[in-house]
């Protein structure tokens, strides 16, 4: 193996496990894994693709040093390495110009991480993060199918070319029917996303979305239907629903439902928690969403916070961890868009106030928890009777250290409110799950 491919490829190993073979063979934080059977490493992916084989030659460096290490690979046993970050190469970013893309609302000032709009298929595959495959490569698409990179989640908001282009203010977009039928037939599972807004893709042009998505299932096997989400810093002409608009792709979605349970078997377009939410809607029961688990587009999480709720007991819902002994009076935190539901499920319990804080910082139309500020939190509760114990959702505090999207941690929350605070998902099941 030559140094010069040592020096293009791999990253920083962070942790190694005791039990493992990086462990067994030596690796140590701090080295760098550059290469495995001589394949250069430019991401997490080729480190487990590569890894695969039974007997394995290790390239690294270890302070300048570069090494060799030749190992066999034990049945079962894990390569157990992290890394500083997940692709060695850089992240991919995207270079579309949506109308409503929520990263460039971002007001200046905050962390430089909130302004990376990425279009990574990498992170697609690893953490289902959604992309355009507007920037995709022939030496990308035969990874993709070599590799086997399975689920991909792909922002398609129309199938209609042109319509697309435009949503996307990219004139060169490729056909995106065509590019899915081109991952149906390397095998690859797809699960799609349209953003709804209106004026622009919704009436029969969401139909034909719908229709022709539908067409490719199942290797196409899912559709989340989200409406447009605007903070106050949006500067490009679009606009959030009226009620009335909400009501209308509610309907139109909820009868492509019903229609593709009968064709399909499943219902394979879903509508977002906040349609439900807003319009007061129930929320649908767990076999609605047909074992999928679609929450982190925001999908679900509300059927699947009240399932996890049943299954608690009630001090299991009231006793957080606190210095305070047996808290008799809690205040729970969520945004406005949540708050009527769960007021609803939190009121038969005694000393349980629910709390509602409008979102100042990017505007009172974002109305979800998880982009709540901790100063919107201290400036909206500083006058209130807070009981024992404030209980924080954990979504506000996803930057790092545990920081909210102003850089504020829960206890410094509690300082600036003077009570105590607890970080915790009422929706927590007692196996660990959300």
């Amino acid at each position: 193996m030559e140094n010069r491919e040592w020096r293009t490829g791999g990253d920083t190993i962070s942790s190694v496990e005791p039990n493992s073979l990086a462990g067994r063979v030596g690796l140590e934080p701090g080295d760098e894994l550059l290469s495995i059977n001589g394949h250069r490493l430019r991401d997490v992916i080729d480190v487990r693709f590569c890894f695969a084989d039974e007997q394995l030659t290790l390239g690294g460096r270890r302070e300048g040093e570069a090494f060799t290490v030749e190992a066999e690979r034990r049945y079962d046993e894990p390569l157990g390495l992290e890394f500083a970050r997940p692709t060695f190469d850089g992240i991919r970013h995207c270079n579309n110009r949506c109308e409503f893309c929520f990263v460039t609302q971002m007001p200046p000032g905050l962390r430089r991480s909130l302004y990376v709009r990425d279009d990574d298929y990498r992170y697609s595959f690893l953490f289902g993060n959604y992309i355009t495959l507007t920037n995709l490569d022939e030496a990308d698409w035969a990874r993709i199918g070599e590799q086997h990179l399975s689920p991909l989640y792909v922002s398609v908001h129309a199938t209609d070319p042109d319509l697309r282009r435009r949503l996307l203010g990219s004139p060169a977009a490729p056909d995106v029917m065509t590019q899915l039928r081109r991952l149906a037939g390397l095998g690859v599972e797809v699960h799609a996303q349209i953003v709804v807004v209106p004026g622009l893709n919704d009436g029969p042009r969401l139909d034909r979305s719908i229709g022709d998505l539908a067409g490719l299932y199942p290797a196409l096997r899912s559709v989340s239907v989200v409406p447009v989400g605007l903070t106050k810093y949006h500067r490009r002409g679009c606009r959030v629903h009226t009620d009335t608009e909400m009501w209308v792709v509610f309907e139109q979605v909820t009868g492509w439902q019903a229609r593709l349970r009968e064709r399909l078997g499943v219902h394979f377009v879903y509508l977002s928690d906040e349609w439900y939410l807003r319009l007061g809607e129930e929320v649908p029961p767990m076999d609605a969403y047909d074992g999928l688990d679609l929450t982190e587009n925001g999908v679900g999480l509300a059927r699947q916070f009240l399932e996890a709720l049943g299954r608690k007991s009630e001090s299991r819902i009231t006793n957080h961890e606190s210095r305070i002994p047996n808290p008799e009076s809690r205040t729970l935190v969520t945004g406005t868009l949540f708050a009527p539901l769960l007021r609803q499920v939190m009121a038969p319990l005694v000393g349980v106030e629910v709390v509602s804080v409008a979102n100042r910082f990017f505007g009172e139309t974002v109305t979800v928890a998880g982009l709540l500020t901790g100063r919107d939190v201290v400036v909206q509760l500083q006058e209130r009777d807070l009981g024992d114990v404030v209980v924080l959702p954990p979504a506000m505090f996803g930057g790092p250290e545990g920081q909210s999207l102003d850089g504020m941690r829960p206890e410094e929350v509690g300082e600036a409110l003077g009570c105590e605070v607890a970080v915790e998902c009422l929706g927590r099941d007692t196996d660990g799950r959300d």
